[in-house]
């Protein structure tokens, strides 16, 4: 049923198509003639990026508005607490009415399937459970200020290397019961007003074209009532997209696809009907998201939310290691601080979701509000080039102090939209200065910034570790309030830190081949393989300590329904300081029937407690807590058994458990390789195919069987022409996205990278006069072979 009947019924065809494509990057059509204005969309997920100007590039790389820069989704999620994420999406609701932004473009609920994807600081969690709760918290927050949001990115979208081509293949139940429950969540929980597909083929059909993810999951079976928006230029096919349920093109192509639409109309290729559908919930999307009054904010909001932010990062931060105690430090302390991450810091990543800060505020600064005189050496530069001059001068400030404050990370060339990291290293130049420092010093903290997880073969060289992860304008701040005691480090790793990226099951194939991302290991990523495959990490998932210390008591596990479960627990706060504790809950499967993580996060707590004090948390599960899917049976089961709950302080510290017992489906082990129960060793093509036997061999394109969907890059490889073309396209996607010539700069790599792998039907979405449809088909005849088809097409363009 139509919510706008009457006022579609007066619109031509034209005019629905017309509204189903954006106005330009940023804005979606006004039609006066029917009383419909534009909208305004905007990133991003950690503050917003509101372009100044028009001209500027479709990622918002140039100039923007400031505003406040909270900590990014990684260090967001380690703080556990939905209130507070609640408390921040309400500050970046405001701060968009404020600049007349009526969709913020976020969160991003991607799994973190493997530490090097490029973008994993945008994304909350290697847990389902984790990154659908903390997004439903911020689609509340936000849409709470009247202002929409866009879930992201839907679906699979685990990877930046072609990222706008590559093909996932998925079992079933990993799909079911990993890569979707985070959506799943935040969309039951805060019915997010728009949700964006992502660039990505799924089982090959792009996430644009996917009728069964886009409608007959999201909408039929969740109950999405929003608007399904494209991620920026990922529409494939437009007329295929209608009847996905694909609502909104962004941006707009000036009319690209809305002819080739009109005519399926006109041969009943498409139905009308699903026009209208779209037009009629964008309608709705206006509805909703324009009328809020930015004369109602206080004259101060900067400035609260500046201090909002600190709040966050210092919640986020997550101390690893703390030897002695060596922290916190007192207030006379003599110290010094060393590292030019300390003096200019990484406070988010590179890429769309960049944003011009009201304040920045470095861990240098932070430190001399504590000690104003304090020393500073930088150690190393930002170049991952050693710099003997650097470390002699920062041992002999060492030398000098009492305890070294040591900050280093991962640099903006590590991180960023569009590719992905090479390996899981901090830079060399900063590893010779912590091995340097080591040996004139046993009282160095670490300070690690970074996005994703790092290896840490020097964490046993350091009596001390807290990461702030990116910690967003007011970070320096908040690692200063921590490491002087004011705020107690109360944050839990939102994903696992390995030994080696080695370790990682999917390190010997991932990003193989490059357009085909085969998941071998299905739902086995983070703590869920490595718990199960009993592989030892340097910090586990959920892992972080405190000043103080909790006890675990009196766990409590009542039926309250066939599957309904309460759960509740005592913690006592038996330390010096007042903390609090992120209580995790887990259910671990005892049947014995289909193969399973040893055990999966199904809630968690954030209790705040005065030291002495003793709290209660209390859980509540539900037959999904302990459910599998069943793809033979197309829903959700419980396997009859024992699961023990099981409450602690990370997934590698469980503190207290309790059997339950559950009736339900008889359990059968799944016909499948041996290797989804045993984990042993890696998981090949033949593993993969007896839980997903549709397996397609990965063709590498070659000359005749390039389509719209190659580069011109890889077209490159047989023809000098599209090689000259290819040559053109990085120098454009330079000058556009405003790239440094250095290619270190992210922008630059991510200019590069955009350049080699954007398909060719993409290339001309944003600007259709810079290459039209017709000289991209004559460029694509070119590099199949067919040269004479080719200067047709272009002759008939001239004619």
């Amino acid at each position: 049923m139509l919510r706008h009947k009457d006022r579609i019924a007066r619109m031509t065809l034209e005019e629905k198509i017309q509204l189903c494509s954006g106005a330009s990057t940023w804005t979606t059509k006004a039609m006066p003639q029917h009383g419909i204005p534009s909208l305004f969309l905007a990133d991003g997920p950690h503050g917003l990026r509101k372009q100044v100007s028009e001209q500027g590039d479709h990622l918002g790389i140039h100039a923007s508005q400031p505003a406040t820069c909270f900590p990014t989704a990684s260090a967001v999620a380690s703080t556990w607490d939905l209130d507070l994420v609640r408390e921040m999406g309400e500050a970046l609701g405001k701060e968009a009415v404020q600049q007349g932004i009526n969709v913020l473009l976020g969160p991003g609920v991607n799994m973190k399937r493997n530490p090097l994807c490029g973008r994993n600081f945008e994304y909350f969690s290697e847990d389902p459970y984790l990154a659908g709760k903390m997004a439903a918290a911020w689609i509340q927050g936000v849409q709470s200020q009247g202002v929409g949001v866009s879930l992201k990115h839907f679906a699979l979208n685990n990877q930046e290397l072609h990222r706008m081509s590559t093909d996932v293949l998925v079992d079933e139940r990993a799909l079911r019961e990993y890569y979707l429950p985070a959506f799943e969540i935040a969309v039951q929980e805060a019915q997010p007003t728009t949700i964006m597909c992502a660039y990505n083929k799924v089982e090959g059909t792009y996430c644009s074209d996917h009728r069964r993810l886009l409608t007959e999951i999201l909408r039929e079976e969740w109950g999405f009532d929003g608007v399904v928006v494209t991620d920026w230029g990922a529409m494939n096919d437009r007329v295929a997209a209608f009847r996905a349920g694909c609502d909104l093109e962004m941006p707009g192509s000036k009319g690209r696809f809305d002819e080739q639409v009109r005519q399926a109309v006109q041969r009943g290729e498409l139905d009308e009907a699903a026009i209208d559908a779209c037009v009629d919930r964008i309608l709705t999307l206006i509805e909703r998201t324009t009328g809020a009054d930015p004369a109602a904010l206080p004259p101060d909001l900067y400035e609260r939310h500046h201090q909002l932010a600190r709040k966050v990062a210092a919640a986020g931060a997550v101390l690893l290691k703390n030897d002695g105690p060596l922290l916190p430090l007192a207030p006379d302390a003599s110290v010094a601080v060393i590292g030019e991450l300390a003096r200019t810091p990484r406070y988010q990543g590179a890429g769309s979701s960049q944003v011009v800060p009201t304040r920045l505020e470095s861990l240098l600064d932070g430190v001399r509000q504590y000690v104003p005189a304090v020393p500073f050496a930088p150690g190393y530069t930002l170049k991952d080039e050693p710099n003997e001059a650097l470390v002699e001068e920062a041992v002999r400030l060492a030398r000098r102090v009492e305890t070294v404050i040591l900050c280093i990370g991962l640099t903006p060339a590590y991180e960023g939209e569009g590719f992905d990291r090479p390996h899981m290293r901090l830079p060399v130049n900063q590893v010779a200065l912590v091995e340097a420092l080591a040996r004139v010093t046993q009282r160095m903290v670490v300070v690690l910034v970074g996005g994703a997880a790092v290896e840490m073969p020097w964490a046993d060289q350091v009596q001390a570790i807290l990461h702030m992860q990116l910690a967003g304008q007011a970070g320096g701040l908040a690692a200063a309030d921590l490491l002087f005691g004011k705020e107690n480090p109360s944050g839990k790793l939102a994903e696992t830190y390995p030994f080696r990226y080695e370790d990682v099951v999917s390190s010997s194939y991932y990003l193989k081949p490059p357009k085909q991302a085969a998941y071998l290991e299905s739902f086995y990523c983070g703590y869920r393989y490595f718990a199960t495959a009993g592989v030892p990490v340097r910090y586990p998932f959920g892992f972080g300590l405190s000043y103080t210390r909790f006890e675990y008591s009196d766990l409590q596990v009542r039926r309250t329904g066939e599957y309904d479960v309460e759960v509740t627990a005592s913690i006592t706060n038996l330390g010096d300081y007042d903390g609090a504790e992120v209580v995790q809950l887990y259910v671990a499967p005892k049947t014995g029937g289909a193969y399973r993580p040893v055990r999966e996060l199904k809630g968690f707590a954030k209790i705040h407690l005065k030291r002495g004090e003793t709290g209660q948390v209390t859980f509540h599960l539900n037959k999904r807590s302990f459910a599998i899917y069943d793809p033979a049976r197309g829903e959700w089961v419980v396997e009859e058994g024992q699961y023990d709950i099981e409450l602690g302080a990370s997934s590698a510290d469980i503190r207290l458990s309790e059997p339950l017992h559950l009736k339900g489906v008889p359990p059968v082990r799944t016909p499948c390789s041996d290797w989804y129960y045993t984990l042993e060793g890696i998981p090949t093509k033949e593993d993969f195919i007896t839980i997903h036997p549709d397996y397609p061999d990965y063709v590498p394109p070659t000359r005749g069987r390039y389509d719209m969907n190659n580069s011109v890059a890889e077209m490159g490889e047989s023809s000098l022409l599209l090689r000259l073309v290819a040559w053109v396209v990085k120098r454009e996607a330079v000058k556009h996205l405003g790239a440094q010539a250095d290619p270190d700069d992210p922008v630059h790599k991510m200019a590069m990278a955009s350049a080699a792998t954007t398909p060719l039907r993409a290339l001309g979405l944003y600007d259709p006069d810079s290459l039209p449809l017709p000289v991209a088909e004559a460029l694509l005849d070119w590099a199949n072979g067919h040269r004479l088809r080719a200067l047709r097409r272009l002759l008939r363009r001239r004619a």
